[in-house]
């Protein structure tokens, strides 16, 4: 009895060490996307925790909301639209992104099957996540391409891509931005694609990860265990589909197993990289883009936004070699 006794007192303390010596993080992200694997699959498959960390994931479905919660420093590192982190920067706040986990915009217009072409769209509503997002950013781009002027549509804010996806089955929108895996399921409900923009190969920082400069500077130990985990479950996430897919239904609550298939080739075998690398080109476009709506832009510089630091230790580290050998 005692020495049962004894033996749960030493759990008690080894687990009691465990949770003290953990560094909590918190991550906020912006959108129910594919873009977001590698923080779901590093969350579910315990790489923060295996890092030492204890890790909030927290969804705060607006890119510049999720900025200003950066900046008052309520997360620790935020995946939001690059656009989002560089107009923060540009107004004063003190942050700097350290990676991207898409570097492309990844969108297609989908609507009301008898819309049967882009021109139909023309005095249409059109949903979008919010105003200044990707989803906008995409829409005007989109629009732009086909030579329709955004006085000939609606844009409207639906908050998130599923409510967008239910803005289309109630009819209060004719069309919407989506990605996968709400894509698919749309394409699933009979609605027709209009518009493929991720053909378009437009190369955008779609998300950034954001974190203070401050942060960056006072705890370097937390990024460099946060970017360890998320390559680990990148790699996770490439060599074990049904893990993944798993994890993809959870958080998108997507049960279709086509649609999560779709979704796991879609974004590990043609978007997510080993390690979230930065597209200089894509920086460049979100500023020549943000430009319409923050004038000083213009006189600034992709790389000034930017932290390297980590991203260059971890390809120093080895890591990625000993994961991909």
């Amino acid at each position: 009895m005692r020495r049962a006794a004894l033996t749960v007192l030493f759990l008690t303390f080894l687990f009691s060490s465990y949770c003290y010596a953990a560094e909590r993080i918190r991550i906020g992200y912006s959108s129910i996307s594919g873009s977001y694997i590698g923080l779901w699959v590093a969350h579910d498959a315990g790489f923060f925790a295996k890092e030492g960390l204890d890790d909030q994931i927290i969804l705060i479905p607006s890119g510049s909301q999720l900025a200003q919660v950066v900046v008052a420093g309520e997360v620790d590192i935020a995946a939001l639209n690059g656009s989002s982190a560089m107009a923060a920067a540009l107004q004063g706040a003190d942050i700097k992104i350290i990676g991207n986990t898409t570097n492309k915009l990844i969108f297609s217009i989908y609507a009301r099957p008898e819309i049967k072409g882009v021109e139909d769209l023309k005095g249409k509503k059109i949903g979008v996540t919010r105003f200044g997002s990707a989803t906008d950013i995409s829409a005007r781009f989109a629009l732009t391409k086909f030579n329709i002027q955004q006085k000939d549509v609606t844009i409207l804010q639906m908050g998130a891509m599923t409510s967008i996806m239910s803005g289309l089955q109630a009819g209060s929108i004719d069309a919407g931005l989506v990605s996968p895996p709400t894509l698919f399921a749309v394409d699933r409900l009979g609605f027709k694609e209009v518009v493929n923009i991720t053909d378009m190969n437009l190369a955008f920082p779609n998300p950034s990860l954001v974190a203070q400069a401050g942060i960056l500077r006072t705890k370097p130990r937390l990024i460099e265990s946060f970017m360890r985990a998320y390559v680990r479950a990148i790699h996770r996430a490439k060599t074990d589909r049904e893990f993944t897919m798993k994890s993809v239904a959870r958080y998108t609550k997507i049960e279709d197993a086509v649609v999560l298939r779709k979704a796991y080739d879609f974004y590990l075998g043609k978007v997510l990289e080993p390690a979230p690398y930065i597209n200089m080109e894509g920086m460049q476009n979100a500023l020549d883009d943000l430009v319409r709506t923050v004038p000083a832009a213009k006189n600034n510089k992709p790389a000034q936004f930017i932290n390297f630091q980590f991203l260059d230790n971890l390809e120093k580290s080895g890591l990625l070699k000993e994961l991909y050998r």
